[in-house]
């Protein structure tokens, strides 16, 4: 039995593994490297206009994703929001339109996202700086669906 096992150990090792994808999480790719958040799901409009609203602290590497049924133009505001954040508009496709950092809490000045933004993900501010997060960087979730840049179960170098 244990020279199946080895043999078994012996294949995966150095071929690519399958990206993992799940409902709270969202992974972001770039040439600085890749980046993991779990997430909240917002995808009602009820869900989506409460958004991070009354959240006093959001741990590291965590954030919400706001997924709309179509692409299309979106503005958020930080009304009632208590902590700074960093908005990532995001396509159909997956990637990434558009970034505003540091979003300042409480306000109401309208953060336009553009056109054609299927999701957006909010992270603690600052978080999209630090990482090298960039407009062009690709993220991957299974809202994206088979279309995607890098859709899920799709074999990775990791």
């Amino acid at each position: 039995m244990k020279p199946a096992v080895i043999a078994i150990g012996l294949i995966s090792i150095g071929q690519p593994a399958l990206a993992a994808c799940a409902e709270d999480t969202v992974t972001i790719f770039g040439d600085w490297g890749q980046a993991s958040f779990t997430v909240e799901i917002a995808d009602s409009a009820q869900e989506r206009a409460r958004g991070l609203m009354f959240v006093e602290d959001l741990p590291t590497l965590s954030g919400m994703l706001f997924i709309y049924e179509q692409p299309q133009a979106v503005s958020f505001w930080m009304k009632n929001t208590l902590i700074p954040l960093d908005m990532v508009f995001i396509a159909p496709d997956g990637e990434i339109l558009s970034i505003h950092e540091n979003a300042i809490p409480g306000d109401l000045t309208p953060i336009p996202g553009g056109d054609g933004v299927q999701m957006v993900l909010e992270v603690n501010g600052g978080m999209t700086g630090r990482l090298g997060v960039s407009v062009g960087d690709v993220m991957q979730h299974p809202s994206f669906g088979p279309d995607a840049i890098r859709p899920c179960g799709e074999k990775t170098d990791s």
